[in-house]
């Protein structure tokens, strides 16, 4: 049964839900587990016995191990997501380097990225709004993109930009207005549909 008490957690489960919702599409098992966040087995067979018992993640036998993998019908499974995504990875560097980045607006990645899959043609993974340094945040997505082995696809506009092209329902900006996404800097309501202040 899922409720709140499944946040209080401790510092092993903290580990794990950031190593499973990182790599969204993965499988492990147990010592997998355990190598990847550094912590003794006892204490990951604890916290996968209480992750299986809330319905946050699945297990499923091959051979001879048992795997486990998030449950994406879980219920709090994609506000977890947005914790995860805002507080480890390219959304913590961004936060953690906003200042550096210029006077950011808004950053968003989109629905997809944020679950491990490949935008399609025209699409993108981060769309970044405001006066923006751009090698510093040329800098972050190089870094990001050899840790992923894959290219980040992303846009860069001013708020003025930003705001033209949703006043004229600008095809590519409508696209982005209109999927999922996770907003990593900045109010999705102001995102979405209001101007943004002193424009």
């Amino acid at each position: 049964m899922s409720s709140l008490q499944d946040f209080m957690i401790s510092r092993v489960r903290v580990k794990m839900i950031e190593l499973f919702y990182s790599n969204p599409e993965e499988m492990y098992y147990v010592r997998e587990i355990t190598r990847a966040i550094k912590e003794e087995i006892n204490a990951v067979r604890r916290e996968l016995e209480r992750m299986i018992g809330n319905g946050m993640l699945r297990s499923e036998e091959r051979g001879n191990r048992l795997y486990y993998q998030l449950n994406t019908r879980y219920l709090y499974h994609q506000e977890l997501q947005q914790m995860v995504v805002k507080s480890s990875g390219l959304g913590s560097r961004i936060r953690k380097l906003r200042r550096k980045l210029g006077q950011v607006t808004f950053v968003m990645f989109s629905g997809k990225f944020v679950r491990g899959m490949t935008a399609s043609q025209g699409e993108v993974d981060l769309l970044v709004v405001g006066d923006v340094v751009l090698p510093e945040l040329e800098d972050l997505i190089k870094k990001e993109e050899k840790k992923l082995e894959r290219e980040i696809n992303y846009a860069v506009f001013s708020d003025e930009e930003f705001e033209f092209r949703k006043t004229r329902r600008d095809p590519f900006l409508m696209d982005v207005l209109y999927g999922t996404r996770v907003m990593v800097l900045g109010s999705e309501i102001d995102f979405v549909e209001r101007k943004i202040p002193g424009l």
